[in-house]
């Protein structure tokens, strides 16, 4: 009766063991199309044997645990392309906002630089006319005003930058939040030894979207995690976040500070890394080119204006207000109002127009920085037009590597509802083979039972 117990017993085992199986099969099946879900696998376990009278003799199976199919080192390549993506991803979309400043629309400032100096050419055809001299101011001004747009632009896009990186950040610190809880149900379930595979499977989706926000680095740590900046910054630790603050700089600009340190320059990577090097590098420099081809057109204009004539044969004035040293793009405006006031005489003659053609030969002249002010412009449209074209291929070439690890990542770690069904007829096959040998059982225990009683 003993021997049938055993048996009874390690036929309930199968069953269970089974049983349990079974039910981890059909959770892969309703999770099939979760995403993020890592296929879980029951890992079966023989029971300790026994010995009677010199004989080892099974006792069973246990369902020992569910592990979750994972590949650490395709999550940290996943991890790591993502934060590029994410960088890639920010510097794409602005510097195509960027760009926009600088396509031939007819008053953008390279149309208008060469507007300025045609209407200069057609007055030295006749420089005593008023209407061609008002075409000159007129010039002057869709030219003083392409400066400002286009910076004024700029200075709007770098604000709204700046409006990104608090929303960027205030992202950041509810991700990280939720990581550092995360950790703690992980922990609190494996440390009485149960699977926390649903929660590993969440913590692993959200440091997936943390790192399209900002460059991570995860170090496992016993049956949690640490995340940190790639330089070092503390994001999460165990159960605990660190909050990422934000302040304005003189400027009005925000710093990203953690634990009291400035940390803005040292984010490189993800989306914040983005819109911070378009809105601390990229931007600043073009604007400081702009101010520097506004300046430079304006100075030189101006200095051919001191040494001619107006229409009255006094000496000519300054065309254009003299620009500050920084912001020339902004500020830069006409001063002159009155036609009659453009020095086109080199001799103070009203027919002379010596110092009109003095003008128009500005157009080719080194005046900006060695270079003819059309050469300038068309480099500062060459720059702004490769920096998108080379992120552009980037992203592209991001994309596609993210793809190709992210199907490699659902090889390992996806349900294949083939290999699940599979699982399932092998399973239940298992569990009606258990169910027979206990029916057996029972049939033979009541066959004693009779015995006893007859």
């Amino acid at each position: 009766m003993s021997s049938l117990n055993s048996s009874l017993a390690t036929a309930l085992s199968g069953l269970m063991a089974e049983q349990g199986a079974l039910e981890v099969t059909t959770n892969n099946v309703a999770n099939v199309n979760t995403p993020g879900y890592s296929r879980q696998v029951p890992v079966l376990l023989t029971r300790d044997p026994i010995v009677e009278d010199h004989l080892t003799l099974g006792t069973g199976v246990n369902l020992q645990r569910v592990e979750s199919i994972r590949d650490p080192i395709l999550e940290t390549q996943i991890q790591q392309e993502a934060q590029t993506q994410g960088q890639l991803d920010a510097l794409v979309s602005a510097l195509a906002e960027t760009q926009t400043n600088f396509t031939t629309t007819g008053g953008d400032v390279g149309t208008a630089i060469s507007k300025f100096f045609d209407s200069v050419n057609q007055l030295s055809t006749s420089p005593a006319d008023l209407s061609l001299r008002q075409n000159v101011l007129t010039a002057a001004g869709n030219l003083a005003s392409a400066f400002n747009v286009a910076s004024n632009h700029l200075t709007a896009q770098r604000t709204s930058l700046d409006a990104s990186v608090l929303q960027t950040v205030g992202q950041i610190n509810q991700l990280t939040t939720q990581i550092a809880q995360l950790n703690q149900q992980i922990s609190n379930l494996e440390n009485v030894g149960e699977t926390a595979g649903s929660f590993i499977d969440q913590r692993t989706q959200l440091i997936d979207q943390l790192s399209g926000l900002v460059d991570v680095s995860v170090i496992p740590t016993d049956n949690t995690i640490t995340l940190s900046t790639a330089n070092g910054t503390p994001l999460v630790a165990g159960q605990t976040s660190f909050q990422l603050t934000t302040q304005p700089d003189v400027s009005g600009v925000q710093h990203i500070f953690s634990q009291g340190s400035d940390i803005t320059a040292r984010i490189v990577s993800g989306n914040l890394g983005g819109l911070l090097a378009t809105r601390d590098q990229h931007i600043p420099d073009i604007q400081n080119q702009l101010d520097t081809l506004a300046s430079g057109i304006a100075n030189a204009v101006n200095g051919v204006q001191a040494g001619g004539f107006d229409l009255n044969g006094n000496r000519g004035t300054n065309l254009f207000n003299a620009p500050p040293a920084a912001g020339a793009a902004a500020a830069l405006s006409v001063a002159l109002t009155d036609p009659s006031l453009v020095a086109a005489s080199s001799d103070g003659t009203a027919g002379s127009n010596g110092n009109a053609e003095a003008l128009y030969a500005l157009r080719n002249q080194a005046v900006v920085n060695g270079q003819s002010p059309t050469d300038y412009y068309a480099n500062i449209v060459f720059q702004v037009g490769n920096a998108a074209a080379n992120a552009n291929a980037e992203q592209s070439a991001s994309n596609l590597v993210l793809q190709q690890l992210n199907d490699q990542r659902s090889a390992v770690s996806g349900v294949s509802l083939d290999q699940e069904a599979a699982n399932m007829m092998r399973y239940q096959q298992a569990y009606a083979a258990s169910a027979q040998v206990i029916t057996t059982i029972n049939s033979m225990m009541q066959t004693v039972i009779n015995m006893k009683t007859t």
